[in-house]
């Protein structure tokens, strides 16, 4: 029998940024991640954008990667392959939607570490 992953869905967002033709069409953008808590691997992820060209190119690059050390090296190839307007705020929105993720790997040690007492 397979075991059932043990998954949270997370998101963040960002603000594009002013003045710019995709802030007057979107003004936020919103990642939404679905991470396996025991292995730590993003498992799927959205984007709050316009085209499905666009947002299954960044999901492409996401998914399936372990997010256990961080996730600088994700930043850094997003960086390299990613080349649109609001660029920056699209990043952010992955870092924040990270962000809430770490809070609940956090909370649940406390819980784990509060048991032990």
């Amino acid at each position: 029998m397979a075991k059932e992953r043990d998954v949270v869905l997370v998101a963040g967002f960002a603000q594009f940024p002013k003045g710019t033709p995709v802030y007057e069409l979107h003004k936020v953008i919103g990642c939404i991640l679905i991470v396996d808590k025991n292995d730590e691997i993003i498992v799927d992820a959205t984007f709050t954008f316009l085209m499905d060209t666009t947002r299954d190119f960044i999901k492409s690059l996401v998914c399936g990667q372990s997010i256990k050390e961080g996730i600088g090296p994700l930043i850094e190839k997003m960086e390299r392959q990613i080349n649109i307007p609001g660029q920056k705020a699209l990043i952010q929105s992955f870092i924040n939607a990270y962000e809430r993720y770490r809070l609940i790997k956090e909370e649940e040690k406390s819980i784990k570490m509060s048991d032990l007492r």
